[in-house]
């Protein structure tokens, strides 16, 4: 395959025969190309895997670029470094030319020389010259070159280990020594020692902790310590919100109904609320949603859109990059597009006029009334004033109809066990009003106005005469509008010829009614005279 130089330098018949050329190999018809080592390229492969970089371009097809490189196997040793302080042999005895002028050693010269600068070098001193130095060839590997820990001897790690335990021996023997010498016995003072001690080793070593003892005043410290659960620097003051503290409730435990809003759990977020029957205010945890256009929620959320637009337009206008540019430029706009909402009203209305069709009175002015209900005093203070207006069905209220006072149901009659018109005490419904009238009328057709029209009280009767059903008590008089007691429980006198009156005009009655249906000859149309005022001898009889 060609290389990307050799593919920009073709001609356009040139190109035509490469293209030709692919397709060919692709189809099997032309071999396929060779590389540097004579094997056969796939015409397959595509040319951002074919095409070599340009610093890699050979001007050849060739695929090496893709291959690993052959490293050389003992060069990658990581086991191999340089031997540190290693020395040819003895120290020369003069200077020599072309030596170091600092130390005198022949392997380097004096700007790369690690000794302490003489004032006088070897140079001129001819004393003190150094060894020369065992130069090394290692020729490291990839891996090597990068590996931190090459050359390290852990051997040197042991040391640090020795130096602190020597100095935690020392400070240890100090403490007990101080302790001896105290002549008072008081507990306070050798307390006092001890932490002396431990805070300054001997001869002003600092002390690097302690893992048996502890500082007795770790409260003062204790405003200074991590927030649980987010990462707090008390110099900054800069809280960084890491991960919800352990003792919260997770959002999805709060309900478990799987109805209820939906927590996503590679967020960690829900935003609906979880109870839906509780007020945002009052709930545990009201949603995401309830804090995000909470607060300065909405006005970050305009600024960002007004940078976005901005940017749209060519501005250079960004909210996380310069937020101060941000907020003025917004506020700036608002500012301009409210002069010029205002400039374009007032031009409209200097052309067209109807500015006096923009004022208009209040809605209650203009109905004329209201539904608050308000009293004022005499000098114009609200007594009682502004209550809230009853609420209304979608049936019609207060209606009157057939001349009534009264809406149907404003009257109860306990002896129908219906409702009525309270202004004529009338029980049906749509009927004409006829007002006292009419409730003199219902009062006289009561059952008690019928046992008050009854005489009061009878003439004595012998005993022989009196009916055995009939108690002999003295005559009293009757309860009739405000007795609670029923038709027939009262004590009332009757009369034994009217009583024996009436039973002889009911036996009668039956009879003839009984003879008519025998007979068939009973006219039809034929009321049989008699009165229609109820004695009480006869509501007796039909009881």
């Amino acid at each position: 395959m060609a290389s990307a130089s050799a593919i920009g330098k073709l001609s356009r018949e040139e190109f035509r025969r490469q293209k030709d050329l692919d397709a060919a190999r692709k189809a099997g018809t032309a071999p396929a190309a060779l590389d540097e080592e004579g094997k056969p390229i796939n015409p397959h492969i595509p040319q951002y895997i074919s095409q070599a970089p340009w610093y890699l371009d050979t001007g050849a097809p060739s695929l090496s670029h893709q291959r690993r490189p052959d490293y050389d196997s003992s060069a990658n040793k990581l086991d191999e470094w340089y031997d540190r302080g290693a020395k040819a042999g003895p120290a020369a005895k003069k200077y020599r030319k072309g030596a170091c002028e600092n130390c005198g050693a022949m392997t380097h010269k004096k700007k790369d020389c690690l000794e302490r600068p003489r004032k006088k070098g070897a140079k001129f001193t001819n004393t003190d010259i150094q060894a020369d130095e065992v130069i090394q060839d290692v020729a490291n590997g990839y891996d090597a070159k990068r590996d931190r820990w090459n050359g390290y001897d852990p051997a040197e790690h042991k040391a640090i280990y020795e130096e602190y335990a020597a100095v935690e021996a020392a400070r240890q023997k100090l403490r007990e020594e101080e302790i001896d010498n105290q002549t008072t016995t008081d507990l306070a003072a050798v307390r006092k020692v001890a932490k002396a001690g431990k805070g300054e080793g001997k001869d002003g070593d600092a002390d690097f902790g302690s893992s048996d003892e502890e500082d007795a005043d770790e409260d003062k410290y204790a405003d200074a310590a991590d927030a649980v659960g987010q990462k707090l620097d008390a110099k900054t003051r800069i809280t960084v919100r890491n991960l919800r503290i352990r003792e919260d409730t997770a959002k999805y435990l709060i309900n478990l109904d799987p109805e209820s809003a939906y927590y996503d759990p590679k967020t960690r977020s829900m935003r609906d609320a979880p109870n839906k029957d509780i007020p945002a205010e009052e709930a545990r945890f009201a949603g995401d949603n309830f804090f995000r256009y909470s607060g300065e929620a909405p006005e970050v959320q305009k600024l960002q859109l007004f940078a976005w637009n901005a940017a749209a337009r060519g501005n250079d206008v960004h909210l996380n990059a310069n937020p101060t540019q941000g907020e003025l430029l917004h506020h700036e706009f608002r500012q301009k597009k409210e002069e010029l909402k205002d400039t374009s009203k007032i031009s409209i209305l200097a052309k067209y006029g109807g500015a006096k069709y923009l004022e208009s009175a209040p809605k209650e002015l203009l109905q004329g009334q209201t539904e608050d209900y308000v009293e004022y005093s005499r000098s114009g203070q609200v007594i009682k004033g502004r209550e809230r207006a009853r609420a209304k069905s979608k049936y019609p209220e207060d209606v009157l109809v057939n001349n009534h006072t009264c809406v149907w149901g404003s009257w109860f009659d306990p002896s129908a066990a219906t409702w009525g018109y309270a202004c004529c005490h009338s029980i049906i419904h749509i009927s004409y009003c006829s007002g006292t009238a009419g409730i003199e009328a219902a009062q006289a057709s009561t059952a008690q106005h019928l046992l008050a029209s009854a005489p009061a009280t009878a003439p004595p009767m012998s005993s022989k005469e009196r009916p055995a059903s009939i108690p002999e008590e003295p005559a009293q008089r009757i309860e009739q509008n405000f007795s609670k007691k029923r038709v027939g429980e009262g004590d009332v006198k009757i009369d034994k010829e009217s009583l024996t009156r009436a039973l002889n005009e009911e036996k009668k009655r039956k009879l003839g009614g009984e003879e008519g249906e025998r007979s068939g000859k009973k006219r039809k149309g034929v009321v049989e005279s008699s009165s229609h005022d109820v004695t009480e001898e006869q509501l007796g009889e039909y009881f």
